[in-house]
């Protein structure tokens, strides 16, 4: 990785990153495409700070606007920029069916989102596809002038009172969800320092977060990359390709490798070879 300073922002230099794959994959849910004249263009926020960011060609990228300082403080972070992915893909690719993965879509890179607004993204996300969840998101934060609520915000609200969502009953989780964060019975900050089935239970007492959500806002929101979020795609490839258990060599990773996993069954003719 390496950027220089602009009159218009920030320009990255990354091997290991591509927009699209990173952005729409289905990790995070405030961010768009938009038009330009460029490669591709995304708009989205982080912490409730905006971004607009172009691929200019593969491997460059135009953070619009973006100050060293914010650069440093913030988005290095959140794309995971010092973390060297060409070095995870190498050990991945010890093993055929993650090599193939890796290569089909090596610009995927885990986002360091924030713990409260995964937990309710995820929540939201149960038995929903992404453009409904992304409406639904765009909602509650249309709501509170654009930025994602806090729980202490969320926490004064009812399932009656967010039926505007449409979020259907997803609504009494959200509502579980904050009152739980906002009152310290479930503290983010210390289930991300629990050992992994300590954070699993933990998170679990919520209501509605099963053990998907559960390891989604693991890995997505706190960046515990052991954990392993297993959707019908993922069941898919561990019984097609991995019946006698996921190689263990990637076990402290298997977070990232389940990312490139994800997108290559996804998208393979009828999720097969």
């Amino acid at each position: 990785m390496d950027y220089s300073i602009r009159q218009d922002g920030i320009l990255l230099s990354e091997a290991d990153l591509d927009l699209a794959e990173t952005l729409d994959c289905g990790q995070a849910f405030r961010w768009a495409e938009i038009p330009s004249d460029y490669e591709c263009t995304f708009e989205g926020s982080f912490l409730n700070s905006p971004l607009r960011i172009s691929q200019l060609k593969r491997g460059e990228f135009l953070l619009h606007g973006v100050s060293e300082a914010d650069f440093l403080g913030k988005w290095l972070s959140y794309f995971d920029l010092e973390t060297d992915y060409s070095e995870l893909k190498r050990q991945f690719s010890e093993d055929e069916t993650l090599s193939k993965a890796c290569s089909f879509a090596g610009g995927i890179r885990l986002l360091r989102q924030d713990s409260w607004e995964c937990l309710i993204s995820f929540i939201i996300s149960q038995n929903n596809n992404i453009p409904r969840i992304k409406g639904i998101i765009g909602r509650l934060c249309g709501s509170h002038g654009g930025l994602f609520p806090t729980a202490e915000e969320l926490s004064a609200e009812t399932p009656e009172s967010l039926s505007y969502l449409r979020s259907g009953f997803r609504a009494k989780y959200i509502c579980d969800a904050a009152e739980r964060t906002a009152s310290g019975r479930t503290e983010l900050s210390a289930v991300a320092e629990m050992p992994i089935a300590e954070a699993r239970k933990s998170l679990m007492e919520i209501k509605g977060v099963g053990p998907k959500v559960a390891e989604c806002v693991l890995l997505y929101g706190m960046h515990r990359t052991d954990a392993f979020p297993v959707d019908v795609w993922i069941k898919r490839v561990l019984e097609r390709y991995y019946p006698q258990g996921f190689p263990s060599f990637a076990a402290a990773n298997a977070g990232i490798a389940q990312q490139y996993l994800f997108h290559y069954i996804r998208n393979l003719p009828g999720g097969t070879e």
